[in-house]
């Protein structure tokens, strides 16, 4: 394959919203204000686990883990778009937009590998609750949330290359408001099924296996809650696993979303507004998951503003 867009394609043109000219202003102000909510959700679950000695549990090291990934996600995407808004800066340079494309992609597979981390983690919770402690020592968590960073990046740095050496001949307007890889593959005049390949092979060796341990995982857990005789057991048992099951049911169900269906066969509009849930929705709300289900962090809230 030759190398051609450097030749062609220095740059690109991020096109945002083109389709609501007249709404740039209250779009720029939505986005801004999302993204000062994401920041102060999850800067304050960060805030509240190094503080509070309660809160020094595995699932709170993992949970900390999981707010600095959506701030770390949302900033390589959530600026940029506010920049586009406000000051109509939407050009963006190749190596830029492959950096954003990397970022995203590899950020988005670290938070597979740690929603894949916490449910083991709820796993011996729920179903070893008396080997706990042993099981989920320190030095465990720490080379699990650091095994989850390493290969979620070491996973992803196959795509920067190839999308680098696709020939852009045509036009070099993104008709999205970051650089999404299924945008820049349908600019390329060349084949992508180099690309494509790498994607299946990655969904087969490393994305499935995570999806199935989750399932796994929750199937031992469903089991175990519906053992316990008690209802209030169960109650309590449920409690402590469905704030992390309904965050992987809004990852996995964007992600299929994004990813899993053929790029002929999504429109621009359906591929937006899966990525805006992704980027905007899911790590704004993540906080709110686990504060308003969980008794340990609202009594740390409330510590910290008495």
């Amino acid at each position: 394959m030759e190398k051609e867009n450097i030749t062609t394609v220095t740059e690109f043109i991020i096109l945002g919203f083109p389709e609501f000219p007249e709404l740039t202003i209250p779009l720029f102000l939505l986005f801004l204000l999302s993204y000062l909510i994401i920041l102060m959700g999850n800067l304050t679950i960060i805030a509240l686990t190094c503080l509070d000695p309660h809160l020094h549990t595995p699932m709170y090291f993992f949970l900390c883990n999981l707010s600095f990934l959506d701030i770390s996600s949302t900033s390589v995407t959530l600026p940029k778009l506010l920049d586009i808004l406000l000051r109509k800066v939407q050009i963006i340079s190749v190596s830029g937009c492959l950096t954003q494309v990397y970022l995203f992609l590899s950020l988005a597979s670290v938070e597979m590998f740690l929603l894949t981390v916490m449910a083991y983690d709820r796993y011996v919770a729920i179903c070893h609750p008396l080997r706990y402690a042993v099981i989920m020592n320190q030095r465990l968590c720490v080379l699990m949330a650091a095994g989850t960073w390493i290969f979620g990046f070491l996973e992803i740095l196959v795509y920067p290359f190839l999308v680098y050496y696709l020939s852009y001949c045509g036009s070099n307007e993104i008709n999205h408001f970051f650089c999404d890889l299924s945008a820049l593959l349908k600019l390329s005049c060349t084949g992508t099924s180099s690309i494509e390949r790498v994607t299946y092979i990655l969904g087969v060796c490393v994305e499935t296996p995570c999806f199935i341990s989750i399932l796994i995982s929750y199937v031992y857990i469903i089991s175990t809650i519906l053992r316990i005789r008690s209802a209030e057991g169960r109650r309590k048992a449920f409690a402590t696993c469905s704030s992390h099951l309904t965050v992987v049911i809004l990852f996995y169900g964007t992600i299929f979303g994004l990813y899993v269906r053929p790029t002929s066969m999504q429109s621009v509009e359906q591929s937006k507004g899966v990525a805006l849930l992704y980027n905007v929705l899911i790590p704004m709300v993540n906080p709110m998951i686990y504060s308003l289900r969980n008794r340990e962090v609202k009594g740390a809230l409330r510590k910290l503003f008495s």
